[in-house]
C-alpha cells in the first residue's frame, strides 16, 4: 500500500526526503542576488589590481588534490571512487594549493604572476560547531616577487575586500611561518615533533609546550626560543621584544625586518587598522614559508 502523502506520517516522512546534509546551505533568491553582486564587485576590483581569474576543478585526484600540504588538508577532504578509472577523487576543501599548482604548472613566466579565483568549497568537517561545511572562498595571490612589496600588496587588497564586502572595525593579524620554521630546523626537530609543538602553539599551551620541550635534546637555545613564540603577541611593540628574546640568526632576523617593513607599509598607504602581532600564529604552516596574516 501507497503511502499517503497527506497523513501526518506521510508529510514527516516528504519532510526528511527534503532535508539538507548537515553544514550543508542553499541560498533562497534575496541572499543570492546579494552574494552575486559581492562575487561581481570583488572581481572587478582584483582586475583593477591586475589579478587575472582562475577557475581550478571542483574534484582532482586525491594525490594531486593534496600536493604540497603535507596532508593537512586530508581530514578535511571528502573522497570518492571515480567510477571511470577507478582511482581516489578527493573534492575541493581549499583553493590555494589548486591556484599554486595551475601557477606552477601552467602559467610560471618571466615576471610576477597575479591570480585571484572564488568559488565554493567542500569540507569533510565545518570548522566550528554548527558552522558551514560549504563556504564560498576568495583568495589572490601574487607570485614570483620575494619581495616585502608583495606582502603588503596581498594585504592591502586583503582590507580591501573586507571594506567592499562591508565588514566593520577590522583589526589585522600579522604572523610569519619563518620564524618557528628556522628555530625547528635548529634545534634539530624530527616531523612529529615539530608537528606536536605546530599545535601546542596554535593553543598556546605554554604548560604543555614547556613539557614537550623539557624533554627534547635539541640545541638549548633554539627550544627556549620556541617556548617563548607562545607569549609573543601584541602590537608592532613585540617585534622589538622578538629581537631581544630570539637567538641571532639571519632566517630570524630577516623575518622580524619583513613584518616590521610591512607595519611601516600599512602605515604609509594611510591605513589605520589595529594591527596584532603574533609571532605563534602559524595558520597554513604546512604550505606557507613565510608572512601569514588575517584578520577579525
Amino acid at each position: 500500500m501507497a503511502d499517503d502523502p497527506s497523513a501526518p506520517e506521510g508529510r514527516a516522512v516528504d519532510a526528511r526526503r527534503w532535508l539538507l546534509p548537515e553544514g550543508i546551505e542553499e541560498l533562497l533568491p534575496a541572499e543570492a542576488a546579494r552574494i552575486e553582486a559581492l562575487r561581481r564587485d570583488l572581481l572587478d576590483l582584483y582586475a583593477s589590481w591586475g589579478y587575472e581569474l582562475v577557475v581550478p576543478p571542483f574534484v582532482e585526484h586525491l594525490e594531486t588534490l593534496l600536493t604540497g600540504t603535507g596532508h593537512a588538508l586530508e581530514p578535511h577532504t571528502l573522497k570518492l571512487t571515480d567510477p571511470l578509472s577507478g582511482r581516489v577523487l578527493g573534492i575541493r576543501a581549499d583553493m590555494t594549493p589548486q591556484v599554486a599548482r595551475i601557477e606552477a604548472r601552467r602559467l610560471r613566466g618571466e615576471g610576477p604572476v597575479r591570480l585571484c579565483y572564488l568559488g565554493t568549497v567542500l569540507r569533510a568537517r565545518p570548522e566550528w560547531p554548527g558552522g558551514t561545511r560549504s563556504p564560498l572562498q576568495v583568495g589572490c595571490e601574487l607570485y614570483g616577487h620575494a619581495g616585502v612589496e608583495a606582502d603588503l600588496e596581498v594585504v592591502l587588497l586583503m582590507l580591501e575586500t573586507l571594506g567592499a564586502a562591508g565588514v566593520p572595525q577590522v583589526h589585522l593579524d600579522l604572523g610569519h611561518v619563518g620564524i618557528f620554521r628556522a628555530l625547528a630546523r635548529r634545534a634539530g626537530l624530527d616531523g612529529d615533533t615539530e608537528e606536536t609543538l605546530f599545535e601546542l602553539l596554535q593553543r598556546k599551551a605554554r604548560p604543555e609546550l614547556a613539557a614537550v620541550l623539557a624533554g627534547l635534546d635539541g640545541e638549548r637555545a633554539a627550544l627556549e626560543a620556541i617556548a617563548a613564540l607562545a607569549g609573543l603577541h601584541g602590537g608592532p611593540e613585540v617585534l622589538d621584544e622578538a629581537r631581544r628574546v630570539l637567538p641571532a640568526g639571519p632566517e630570524v632576523e630577516d623575518a622580524l625586518a619583513r613584518l616590521a617593513a610591512l607595519v611601516e607599509g600599512l602605515a604609509r598607504h594611510g591605513r589605520r587598522e589595529p594591527v596584532h602581532v603574533d609571532l605563534a600564529e602559524l595558520r597554513g604552516y604546512r604550505y606557507h614559508t613565510g608572512i601569514v596574516f588575517g584578520a577579525f
